[in-house]
């Protein structure tokens, strides 16, 4: 071990981060030349008082009404990145008032008017350019806070921010805002209706809050209001706090979002068969009904589902354990946050094919809470039954930043039931350091596979899964050590899990410098991780010993790599039967196999200018696994076992080398079209036959045209050589605000070169198609 540290810090030293440029602690030079106070990291903001405005404020973006005058101004922004704490490059207002319905935000931000950098993009994405932002801490607890973010054309992006999960914005917020861009820079100007968010009513109210902008072409610099000194742990913990929103309105809110889908599928039946049936109409709607501006219950029937947007090809051979979608449909999106923990037990994307769904989720005082429900048809349904699946969320907060929570889901169908239920909490130690912890219980009455009789049997088993995790962030080092486990009858059948029987524990370690916004390396970050693997028998698992270096650098560029070095152990019993006096095992020959995997990686990722973008990384593991599955008939098994005995020989996994790489580009030729591509190459060749157990090409191609801010056309292109697929989605899309919708789309699956209906195909063979409308309109009642 003391080896490993002086190796470690032999490589700090050797990127700089041991030795720092000493430069005077009470003063900093700005980019004009002049001088400015130091330590503007221990500013501390004054209390912001939001003025009731006497009028209503056009909402143009031109910030031209007399109104603004009576907003309260929050100005002299701080650089936190790439400086750290350090007086902003460009000046940037901000000013916020009210009425007694909606808060009125407007950002002024001085810049050349040549180099702003904004295109006619979606909703939700624009932070790959110039932005300015607000968080809004509607409860003022220091644990979840509203995002809402403006390219300077005015163009939407918001989520919420949850402290220790990061942002997350699936959920849509409902908004006006409009931006104009000048001579002098540019502004936005937004409404926000208080109806569109959760708070706490009442006189003397304090709201946690913070205002940011985001340069892109200055190496992407980031300039908040409050400062965001290294070595604080958290985010809306360092927020301001604003007050004065004592004559708020507060209304009882219905919404209602029918949505009518009218759609056509074909599908070949056939090597010369093709089968059109009817056009099908679908109609499903949601619900939300605000009982107080804390607390919302949400209704769907038949839900909407993302027929508007499918999954991305991922290299599916060679996996042992199912991979992770992300949620799409949007009534499974709102209010997700309350529901989410370290260990995933909810996982919505279970609930497959809902008839009826319920949701009750609010904050009362220092509690929070979540109740869902839904009816369920699975879309594998051999009983031709309903599945009832249930959560319920609880969570108290104790001290400034901590709490604690329980957690239950229920999953009841036809011979598998699933009851699950454990706690959580989050315990913040002080400035720099918390600790994180979950365990969780679960009894099942379903099949489970026993390996010494190789027979799934039908039966209660019952599971343990945990989870926890010490962190400490400081100015220039980090370090901390975590763990999980899951024992082997552990099922989360309205969640998402992996393999059982397992556990592990790892630290680790890491430094940065000082960052240096001027210099051609801005800043370098290092990091060392060990951990180790074992099962609940006792039996070795394996090890890891990885390290990596990043490096943020000048011109919207970072550069990484690293390595890593380890031991893998699998066993027969894992993949199927136990070989005794009764039965053969799962594997060829020896029960237990071993390989000491290494190898590194690098990636690089680089803004050039406001048209053109790159991205890429490359993984070359000289040691790793091969577990013989196979990968279809392009590339059957290629193990010594298979190649002498056959495909239907036991499995022979062993040592093989995979070598991956990825890259993509996006170019925008004006401000209203974009171009994206992605190219991801995975090959796997076995060590000892010399043979290609896969080869994967994953070519993406992505265009659209955006009208206006609120009409797109896109046009998505995948092709995977492993499975032979072409998949095309074509979609025009109007989106003027969250709940009101029109989609025209169709999408199609073709096969080219690979095997349909039992043969082989030569060329181009289209195997299903959709032709889809999608209407939905939001209806609003207030009380």
């Amino acid at each position: 071990m003391r080896k490993l540290i002086l190796v470690f810090i032999g490589l700090l030293c050797s990127i700089g981060v041991c030795a720092q440029e000493v430069t005077p602690s009470n003063v900093i030079t700005t980019d004009k030349g002049g001088i400015a106070p130091a330590n503007l990291s221990k500013l501390v903001r004054p209390v912001m008082t939001v003025p009731k405005l006497t009028k209503t404020p056009v909402i143009d973006g031109k910030l031209d009404d007399e109104v603004w005058k009576e907003a309260v101004v929050f100005k002299d922004l701080i650089q936190t990145q790439p400086g750290d704490n350090i007086p902003a490059s460009r000046s940037t207002e901000v000013y916020l008032g009210y009425d007694e319905r909606n808060l009125y935000v407007a950002f002024k931000c001085l810049d050349e008017k040549d180099k702003i950098r904004a295109t006619v993009t979606l909703r939700d994405n624009v932070f790959s350019e110039d932005n300015v932002r607000i968080w809004l801490d509607t409860y003022n607890d220091k644990r979840h806070a509203y995002i809402l973010a403006f390219n300077p054309l005015g163009i939407q992006q918001d989520g919420i921010y949850t402290e220790g999960q990061g942002p997350d914005f699936s959920p849509d917020i409902l908004m006006e805002s409009k931006g104009s861009i000048e001579d002098w820079g540019w502004s936005v100007e937004v409404k926000i209706p208080f109806k569109s968010l959760r708070y706490t009513a009442g006189k003397g109210k304090f709201w946690g809050v913070n205002v940011a902008r985001n340069i892109s072409r200055l190496d992407n610099e980031f300039d908040s209001w409050v400062p965001l000194p290294r070595g604080v742990q958290g985010f809306i913990n360092q927020f301001g706090t604003m007050k004065g929103l004592d004559e708020i309105k507060t209304e009882r809110t219905l919404q209602i979002i029918p949505t009518m889908t009218f759609k056509e599928t074909g599908k070949r039946i056939s090597q010369n068969k093709f089968s059109n049936p009817p056009i099908t109409p679908d109609f499903g709607f949601t619900a939300k009904y605000s009982i107080t501006p804390n607390v919302t219950l949400d209704a769907a029937y038949n839900p909407d589902f993302a027929d508007t947007e499918a999954d991305a090809p991922v290299v599916q051979a060679n996996q042992r354990f199912p991979i992770f979608f992300a949620e799409k449909r949007p009534f499974f999106l709102e209010g997700v946050d309350i529901f989410q923990t370290p260990i995933q037990a909810v996982y919505t994307r279970k609930v497959e094919n809902p008839d009826v769904a319920l949701k009750l989720t609010g904050k009362v005082g220092k509690n929070s809470f979540g109740v869902f429900g839904a009816v369920d048809e699975p879309l594998f349904n051999p009983y031709a039954k309903k599945a009832y699946i249930g959560v319920a969320r609880f969570k108290r907060d104790f001290g400034k930043e901590s709490n604690i929570g329980f957690l239950a889901t229920s999953y009841n169908y036809p011979n598998k039931h699933n009851q699950l239920a454990g706690f959580d909490g989050r315990w913040k130690i002080n400035k720099s350091s918390e600790f994180n912890a979950q365990i969780l219980g679960t009894t099942s009455k379903n099949y489970f596979y026993n390996p010494n009789k190789d027979t799934d049997e039908y039966r209660v088993g019952n599971g343990i899964s945990y989870s926890y995790s010490y962190s400490y962030e400081g100015k220039n080092h980090i370090w901390g050590f975590s763990g999980d486990g899951t024992t082997k009858d552990y099922r989360a059948d309205v969640g998402f899990f992996g393999q059982t029987n397992t556990m592990n524990n790892s630290v680790y370690v890491g430094a940065n410098s000082d960052p240096h916004p001027k210099n051609n390396i801005i800043q370098k970050f290092a990091t060392v991780s060990f951990g180790t693997i074992n099962d609940f028998y006792g039996r070795w698992q394996g090890w890891g010993l990885n390290s990596n270096v990043n490096l943020s650098m000048k011109g919207n560029m970072q550069i990484g790599g690293g390595a890593s070095l380890g031991l893998s152990n699998i066993y027969e019993d894992e993949f199927g039967p136990k070989r005794n006096v009764n039965q053969s095992g799962a594997f060829f020959n020896d029960p237990k196999r071993s390989v000491y995997t290494w190898g590194g990686f690098g990636t690089f990722n680089r803004t050039f200018n406001k048209k053109f973008a790159l991205n890429g990384n490359i993984n070359l593991f000289l040691n790793t696994f091969d577990y013989d599955f196979g990968a279809g008939r392009n590339y059957p098994r290629v193990s010594p076992a298979a190649l002498a005995f056959g495909q239907g020989a036991p499995l022979d996994p062993g040592a093989a080398k995979n070598f991956t790489y990825k890259i993509g580009a996006t170019y925008r030729p004006t401000d209203k079209m974009n171009f994206a591509f992605a190219y991801r190459k995975s090959t796997l060749t076995r060590n000892d036959t010399g043979l290609v157990a896969y080869n994967s090409n994953i070519f993406q191609f992505l265009t659209r045209y955006q009208f206006t801010r609120f009409v797109a056309l896109r046009t998505r292109i995948d092709y995977d050589t492993l499975t032979n697929r072409i998949f095309g989605q074509y979609t025009f899309a109007w989106t003027p605000s969250p709940g009101k919708s029109l989609y025209i789309g169709y999408n199609d699956n073709w096969n080219y070169k690979g095997y349909a209906f039992g043969q082989p195909q030569n060329g181009f063979l289209q195997l299903n198609r959709t032709f889809f409308v999608k209407l939905s309109y939001l209806f609003q009642k207030h009380f």
